[in-house]
């Protein structure tokens, strides 16, 4: 295990979130003809709600740093709620008669604003987070993870392939984790460090958070 080498990590950038949701928008497609009220993997929601869910979480995400003084105590008051006992509590929810393309342009815009938001926001900026309080930098990372895991998720459902790029993987690892394997399949130790895969030599974890809190270098946004 070892810590972040800060000096030497590459940052995240907005031109990555936009990276992650393109290939994830590119995977999914090749299943829109599938049932997506299949299960998503191991969640308890199906495959349209956890697309609706992180369509969700990007607009999340790209919201809570638009504020002129964004809040450091919660999040922006929209309202979030689930359609359905047990299903996602959702402020963005796609309209059924769309159908699943309709669903992945959902997917497409909502990261496409936090693209946009990472983009142009001050890396000085600071906003809440459940996990801490974070910054434009981080609230890209985070889109991305949730983008990565959430698509592995329908992707199982849907029975598509998806595999992300390593390096992608490994910059949200030295982002927003911390004491990660040194494993060279940087995607295997992502699905590891979320409870989503077993990993030689290592237990998996039943509990997993991201560390959201700015680091010492800031961030580039190209």
């Amino acid at each position: 295990m070892s810590m972040v080498d800060e000096p030497s990590r590459t940052p995240v950038t907005a031109a990555d979130v936009e990276h992650a949701v393109r290939l994830s928008v590119t995977a999914l497609r090749a299943g829109l003809a599938a049932d997506w009220s299949a299960p998503a993997g191991t969640l308890e929601w199906d495959c349209w709600e956890t697309v609706e869910h992180l369509s969700d979480d990007l607009f999340a995400y790209a919201v809570q740093i638009g504020p002129a003084q964004p809040p450091l105590d919660g999040e922006v008051p929209y309202l979030w709620e689930a359609r359905r006992p047990g299903g996602p509590r959702n402020a963005v929810h796609a309209d059924r008669a769309a159908g699943p393309a309709g669903l992945l342009q959902t997917l497409e815009a909502s990261g496409a604003l936090l693209t946009a938001m990472v983009r142009t926001a001050s890396p000085e900026v600071r906003a809440y987070h459940g996990f801490g309080v974070s910054d434009p930098e981080g609230f890209g990372a985070m889109g991305i993870v949730e983008t990565l895991l959430h698509t592995h998720d329908v992707a199982e459902g849907l029975g598509l392939a998806w595999t992300p790029p390593a390096g992608l993987c490994d910059r949200v690892l030295a982002r927003l984790f911390r004491d990660v394997p040194e494993d060279p399949d940087r995607w295997r130790v992502l699905l590891w460090a979320t409870g989503r895969a077993d990993l030689a030599g290592r237990t998996r974890p039943n509990k997993w958070r991201w560390y959201g809190e700015p680091l010492s270098s800031g961030a580039a946004t190209p």
